[in-house]
């Protein structure tokens, strides 16, 4: 799509200099940025680190934030399968990025924690994430940032609040 350039403002997409569009529109069109954002951070994990995919990350990230928690909690954060995330942990285990501790109020129950390992490459990652989205921003001024945090921070706390669909409804 071709930029326009106006006056004081960096190029924008042609169809929004064309003036204002309908809600449903715009929705199609958060929908389609939101899917490429979705895709390229898939796959710009693996070029950050080859074995830490982008679930596998976000595992790690949330065992950092929570300070350790069990597979279920895992599951339940994320709305994944417990399948899944026994064999994101699985892997994640085996690479050394992450142990086992039993829970110190139930014994029967294990508590997931980071390694030595697993918190070095995180923080290693994190700050090749955090270094390529200041690139991309750099032209941005501080309230188009701040605008724009306020709008992922508005649209997230949606989207934890909301009741999941079952697939193939609208």
């Amino acid at each position: 799509m071709k930029a326009v350039e106006r006056p004081d403002e960096a190029a924008v997409p042609e169809r929004e200099a064309a003036g204002p569009r309908t809600a449903e529109a715009a929705v199609e069109t958060i929908h389609r940025e939101m899917t490429t954002f979705a895709r390229r951070a898939r796959a710009s994990a693996g070029r950050m680190h080859p074995e830490l995919s982008l679930v596998s990350y976000t595992l790690l990230g949330h065992l950092e934030e929570s300070g350790g928690c069990r597979a279920t909690d895992l599951a339940a954060h994320y709305a994944l399968d417990k399948s899944t995330v026994s064999r994101q942990v699985a892997a994640l285990e085996r690479a050394g990025l992450i142990g086992r501790r039993p829970d110190p109020d139930d014994h029967r129950v294990q508590m997931l924690e980071l390694t030595a390992a697993g918190t070095r490459i995180l923080a290693q990652v994190t700050e090749s994430r955090r270094e390529a989205f200041r690139e991309r921003l750099a032209g941005w001024p501080r309230e188009d940032l701040e605008r724009f945090a306020d709008y992922l921070l508005r649209y997230n706390a949606a989207a934890a609040t909301a009741p999941p669909r079952p697939s193939g409804t609208a």
